[in-house]
């Protein structure tokens, strides 16, 4: 297989950028830089096309690698053909190879093998010749077993080979996937107090159509031993084309024994192994689509709209612990931290409404982050109430996974004098002003924007959670004079010892210059070339280092400012602005030797200087007064916050205890595949409601 021919077919991308993406990986270059700056070598493909290049390069090279390895096992048995080779170097799939490997492994104790120690297989061969003359008993004489358990013995080994045909083993997998059933059923005596899988105590669908979330809902109904699983599809049909490609001549007596060894090996060794296969490929299949559910939410959720230049409270909802009120300044900075006891059983209402008033004037708090874990709606009409007559808005955060950060190593460095509630409290906050670098000190998987997490591949869950956040890291780029370990470590090229040093250097000198950071112990050319681009120093001496553009292109960019006679000093004036974007970029490109992607990234740097792509985000969604769902009726109109996506819908903060539910029968008067092309996390939308069950508390909501 020639891999880069087959992956740029199967990618709808031409050879030569596979190539350049495959030669830029080998020579150590990242993805996130490789889709910045080598868009001329790659035709400017981006971190997603360029990830799938890089794994689907690795799967297909393990599977040349397994074919060669198969080849060479069968070779040494001298039991390769070239037709044999043929096929299994024309193989796509592992499962493919394994397949024709199948009648070569060596076998572990089976029915057949024991045949076989028994003399048995010379009978099985002869069976298999489909003899037209003679008679079974003369056929059968001669071995040291009577002629019924020779036979039968016989038999074992013709359900052996039958079940080793690799070409017989595909079709089945393909009829049963393409015209099977999934069937599932409470089980006897099982236990469903909250119905969860309600359902799915009766229900079916075709194997080939099952959304993928039935299927993680499935596996976990069948895990906790609620629901079973079997699969229906037409075993007659199966065993019809078994015979028809199986038994060379109708008309010999060893038919019938071959039609029951055929039956023996379909009943034991064939379907239970490939409804085993169509469930891992279900699960497989289901996995990836809810790992890249989880991926688009994380990635909206990472790229929400800071709010800058605002003093803001996090506040902590919480009972008999009480609520614990962080007051951060706009850079984050821990001004003063107070408990109240608003609610039960304290109900110390009078006092706690004081202290949050005098926290609010003597700071001049703009926006209260009120969490929304437990006591999160009675906190909130508390809030409303206290900040009536007050020049101050409030909202709702997701605290997912600020518990989780809270008691973590890191808190307790940043704040080891301070209770777990109080740091939360301050993450909460500092998610209102900085959601990124605050998310990044969580495990992704903690983020609570996913659906089935705990179902699916933990493993390639992480790796992709991990690649969406560095992606978005090096998309929005760092400040390293201010940046964490925990945002620094997604920025390309860095380890965890150059992370260290860098700190080690913050701590006695601020970075006045790129060029520093060439300084740095284990900072080579190498990493220096990977990183530098995604590191800004907004204060520096030289004003391109707060931009994107990379340090070997600063040599290109003053030229071009000659050219157009311009200078950095003078970047905030229109006369400067008109100027770059009356650049021709072609002329550009050409006078000076460069691929129009630089030029087109640098005119764009040249005009908004270290742009923040979350600057164009809609704002967050800030309130002053509560909503109740006795305020609500069926076709109002309101304004909430998306919270998660899922596959059958989304979830909506509109104010109440439990966000309303989209369904995606109700995202748009068209068909709708998958929420995520009508809606993303953090989305500012208005809805109307669509039906309101005030005994569940539960409010379904429409966009149509």
């Amino acid at each position: 297989m020639n891999i880069v021919e087959y992956l740029a077919n199967t990618l709808g991308v031409k050879e030569t950028q596979v190539q350049a993406v495959l030669k830029l990986l080998s020579e150590d270059c990242t993805i996130p830089f490789i889709a910045r700056y080598r868009k001329e070598a790659t035709g400017a493909l981006d971190e997603e096309q360029i990830g799938v290049i890089d794994a689907q390069y690795k799967y297909l090279c393990n599977l040349e690698k397994r074919k060669e390895d198969v080849i060479r096992l069968i070779a040494e048995k001298d039991l390769l053909t070239s037709e044999l080779e043929n096929s299994i170097r024309a193989c796509t799939k592992l499962i493919e190879v394994e397949d024709l490997y199948r009648p070569f492994k060596e076998k572990k104790k089976t029915k057949a093998t024991e045949a076989i120690k028994l003399g048995l297989e010379p009978l099985a061969k002869k069976i298999m010749s489909f003899p037209t003359t003679g008679d079974i008993t003369t056929l059968a004489s001669g071995y040291n077993v009577s002629i019924e358990e020779a036979i039968k013995q016989a038999g074992y080994i013709i359900s052996e080979w039958s079940s080793d045909n690799a070409y017989l083993r595909k079709w089945t997998r393909n009829f049963i996937f393409n015209t099977g059933l999934l069937i599932t059923k409470k089980k006897k005596n099982a236990e469903d107090e909250r119905k969860v899988y309600e359902m799915y105590y009766e229900f079916q669908d075709k194997i080939k159509y099952i959304k993928h979330y039935r299927v993680l809902a499935i596996n976990r109904g069948e895990k906790e031993n609620i629901l079973s699983v079997s699969i229906d599809f037409d075993k007659e049909r199966i065993l019809e084309n078994y015979k028809e490609k199986v038994i060379k001549k109708k008309e010999s007596f060893v038919a019938s024994i071959v039609t029951d060894a055929i039956e023996d090996a379909l009943k034991r060794l064939i379907l239970p192994s490939i409804e085993r296969e169509i469930r891992a490929m279900l699960t497989d299949k289901a996995s990836i689509e809810a790992i890249k559910t989880f991926k688009d939410n994380l990635e909206k959720l990472l790229l929400t709209k800071p709010v800058k230049n605002k003093t803001i409270i996090g506040f902590d909802p919480a009972f008999r612990t009480g609520c614990k009120l962080a007051v951060l300044n706009p850079y984050g900075e821990v001004l003063e931290i107070a408990t109240i006891y608003p609610h039960e059983p304290h109900n110390k209402k009078e006092e706690a409404t004081k202290i949050l008033r005098d926290l609010i004037t003597k700071y001049k708090v703009d926006i209260i982050a009120i969490g929304n874990g437990t006591a999160s709606r009675e906190s909130e009409f508390f809030v409303a109430e206290a900040i009536k007559d007050l020049n101050v808005l409030y909202n709702i955060v997701s605290e997912a996974g600020a518990s989780v950060y809270s008691a973590s190593k890191l808190a307790i460095q940043e704040f080891p004098d301070l209770t777990v509630e109080k740091r939360s409290a301050i993450s909460i906050g500092r998610r209102v002003q900085d959601p990124l670098s605050e998310l990044v000190k969580i495990d992704p998987k903690s983020i609570g924007v996913g659906e089935y997490q705990h179902d699916v591949n933990q493993a390639d869950l992480s790796e992709a959670l991990d690649f969406t956040v560095s992606k978005i890291v090096n998309e929005v780029g760092v400040n390293i004079n201010t940046a964490s370990d925990s945002i620094l470590k997604y920025i390309s090229g860095l380890n965890k010892k150059c992370i260290e040093n860098i700190q080690k250097f913050k701590k006695a000198h601020t970075f006045k210059n790129r060029e520093e950071i060439k300084t740095i112990a284990g900072i080579s050319d190498k990493v220096y070339e990977q990183c530098i681009g995604f590191l800004r120093i907004n204060d520096g001496e030289n004003p391109l280092d707060k931009t994107k553009i990379h340090p070997e292109s600063y040599e290109i960019t003053t030229r071009i400012l000659e050219e157009l006679n311009l200078k950095l000093q003078d970047q905030q004036k229109e006369e400067f602005k008109e100027a770059i974007e009356k650049a021709n970029i072609h002329n550009l490109s050409e006078k000076y030797n460069t691929d129009i992607y630089t030029i087109e990234d640098i005119l764009k740097e040249l005009i908004t200087p270290g742009l923040d792509p979350r600057d164009a985000l809609e704002d967050v969604l800030l309130k002053s007064d509560v909503l109740t769902i006795e305020d609500l009726k069926e076709g109002m109109e309101l304004t909430g916050t998306v919270r998660n996506v899922v596959s059958f819908g989304a979830f909506v903060d509109i104010g109440l205890h439990n966000d309303g539910l989209i369904h995606i029968s109700k995202l748009s008067k068209d068909y709708v595949a998958n929420p995520l092309d009508v809606i993303h996390v953090g989305d500012i939308i208005t809805c109307h409601v669509d039906k309101i069950d005030k005994e569940k508390e539960k409010v379904n909501l429409t966009l149509i």
